[in-house]
């Protein structure tokens, strides 16, 4: 019996010190239970909620060679404080401050701190960037509201329509290499969307530069519509941004408006001048529609049958060829009447001695003379 109660009062001893009170476990314990292992760290979980979430500015960047997206300091705070649901992720750690948060997060190595490549204003410009296309990173890991910028360190998880859409691309160059052998009517809606597809490209950069031009003559204003249209580095929602930013650089001097306007008077009337005529357009567009017609009537039957209309008989000269039933050999064969430049193999070899015999005469003349 005491040994029994012995073995019942250790095993409440060993119940009693894997626990402390409130219910909460010591973090320093070298064995944790496994369904605390298995759990995902919530600053990971704050972490990717926040970056997936469409209330923080953010933007792509180039740090140490390599493509990162990054926020601001200032931006950070104001989407906590806009969104403070967001912080209900990190739990028993929701009461911290954005300072703290932040600086767990730089601790998890979750986030780097950077700053600018370029610390200088540009000649024109009446302040810094304020979205750095180049940074490095800084050297001291703390959080600060005032142009600072964090860049994201852990991999974003790829949506299933970009790998969908990273399979098709094999499907795609497959679809482009068998074009030839489409039907016409393929080739017709694939031929109008394209060139409609150019047609839109061209009008719309041209409406860009028209637009500019004219402001920047008439206002002195810098103004591009689609501002990301050409950018490397944009998301889609920027890239098709139609109004800009507000202009930062100084306003141009008259003398610089006056000149850009002589000079697109001159090349308005220089390309006016040497435009083509009406006989030199119908020459260029006839010769355009035949090479379209080639490529769209072409078809692997056609190709096969002008093949083997054009392949010539291949005659062994080398070999003694039977004789016909009229006693001439291939060789010897008259070419068809419609044949105006048909000459046979004997009439060849034939000329080629007469022109050696030719040669040696004249070179014995020459040595005779001399």
């Amino acid at each position: 019996m005491k040994k029994s109660g012995g073995a019942a009062d250790k095993k409440r001893v060993r119940r009693s010190s894997g626990a402390v009170p409130n219910g909460t476990r010591d973090l320093n314990s070298d064995t944790p239970p496994r369904k605390q292992a298995a759990k995902k760290d919530v600053f990971q979980l704050f972490a990717e909620k926040v970056r997936d979430h469409k209330g923080l500015v953010s933007r792509w960047a180039v740090l140490q060679e390599t493509r990162v997206e990054y926020f601001r300091g200032k931006d950070f705070v104001s989407f906590l404080k806009n969104h403070p649901e967001i912080k209900d992720i990190l739990e028993s750690n929701k009461n911290l401050e954005v300072e703290e948060i932040v600086d767990t997060l730089l601790s998890k190595n979750l986030l780097v701190r950077c700053d600018r490549v370029v610390k200088t204003v540009r000649p024109g410009k009446k302040k810094l960037s304020t979205w750095p296309a180049h940074l490095e990173i800084f050297p001291d890991q703390v959080f600060s509201e005032n142009d600072s910028f964090f860049a994201w360190t852990f991999v974003k998880k790829r949506p299933l329509w970009q790998t969908l859409l990273s399979l098709s691309w094999p499907v795609l160059t497959l679809a482009i290499c068998l074009f030839p052998i489409y039907p016409h009517g393929c080739k017709l809606l694939i031929l109008y969307s394209c060139a409609g597809l150019l047609l839109l490209i061209f009008s719309l950069l041209s409406l860009r530069a028209t637009v500019f031009g004219a402001l920047y003559i008439i206002l002195g204003k810098r103004v591009w519509l689609f501002p990301n249209i050409l950018a490397e580095e944009a998301t889609l929602g920027e890239l098709f941004r139609l109004w800009p930013n507000k202009d930062e650089e100084e306003r141009p001097k008259w003398t610089t408006r006056l000149f850009y306007a002589l000079l697109a008077v001159l090349v308005i009337l220089l390309l006016r001048h040497h435009a083509p005529d009406e006989a030199a357009r119908a020459r260029y567009q006839k010769r355009m529609s035949n090479i379209i017609d080639d490529v769209l009537e072409w078809s692997p039957s056609l190709a096969l049958s002008g093949m083997m209309e054009k392949q010539p008989t291949v005659v062994n000269a080398t070999e003694p060829n039977d004789f016909t039933d009229s006693g001439q050999t291939d060789s010897e064969k008259v070419p068809p009447a419609g044949d105006e430049g048909g000459e046979t193999i004997l009439e060849q070899h034939e000329d080629e001695e007469i022109k050696n015999i030719e040669d040696a005469a004249d070179q014995h003349q020459h040595q005779d003379h001399i």
